[in-house]
């Protein structure tokens, strides 16, 4: 009798379980050895069981066949990455090359060029553009030059105060030197001179002034002076002292 045929479902009987795995286990390696061997290609095989042991199996080594996988999947995921970002950079560059060349043919007609394909509501729109743009431009100098005045008066104010300032120091400064001149000419008017100019006594006439040094020493007239005739001498005694 034939052997049935076996249903794929989880065997729930834990020993006929593990007496199934491991003889699919042993059959599986069999063969991809024989598959190694007979074809000449490179076979890894790796097994865990329920319990978690490993079971493995490679023609030239499990870790080269699975660098080699690697290497394999990379590459073409790097590729297919690639494909995309370069079909996305060319809708971008396709983009901005249009919005340059709309901007650029906006600017030959803001300045009066090529204005041959406009139409008479595209040259309208036009035209309101331009009084849109003067207008804003005339408010913008009109707005610089007011700031500008108004910076102006500021530095004439400040310059005034300076003035007035340095005005009101000056004068100060002249009133206190013309009272300074006044108390000089009251001090020296006022003041004795030890060497003064004199003027001599006389009876009836004017004489030049004669200058006195030192103290005044009384000197009485010539005829209260005795004199002394019988001496040898002829000193008067009102010059000896």
């Amino acid at each position: 009798m034939g052997r049935g045929k076996v249903e794929l479902k989880r065997i729930e009987n834990k020993i006929n379980r593990q007496v199934t795995f491991s003889k699919r286990r042993n059959g599986l390696l069999k063969k991809a050895y024989e598959l190694s061997v007979l074809c000449d290609a490179e076979v890894a095989l790796i097994i865990f069981s329920s319990r978690g042991k490993l079971y493995e199996f490679g023609s030239v080594g499990t870790s080269k066949t699975l660098e080699r996988y690697q290497r394999c999947c990379y590459a073409s995921q790097e590729s297919s990455v690639t494909n995309r970002e370069a079909q996305s950079w060319y809708q971008e560059m396709s983009m901005l090359k249009a919005k340059v060349e709309s901007l650029q043919r906006s600017q030959r007609h803001l300045l009066g060029e090529d204005l041959g394909p406009l139409s008479v509501k595209e040259l309208q729109q036009l035209e309101r553009q331009l009084e849109s743009s003067l207008s804003q431009a005339r408010q913008r100098k009109t707005q610089i030059m007011l700031d500008q005045m108004e910076e102006l008066r500021k530095k004439e104010r400040h310059l005034g105060e300076i003035n007035k300032q340095l005005r009101n120091k000056l004068e100060a400064e002249g009133a206190t030197f013309r009272a300074i001149q006044g108390s000089w000419a009251s001090d020296a008017g006022a003041s004795s001179n030890p060497f003064s100019m004199q003027p001599s006594q006389s009876s009836g006439m004017d004489c030049e002034p004669t200058l006195q040094i030192g103290f005044p020493q009384f000197v009485p007239p010539e005829a209260a002076i005795p004199r002394n005739t019988g001496g040898e001498n002829n000193f008067m005694l009102g010059w000896v002292l």
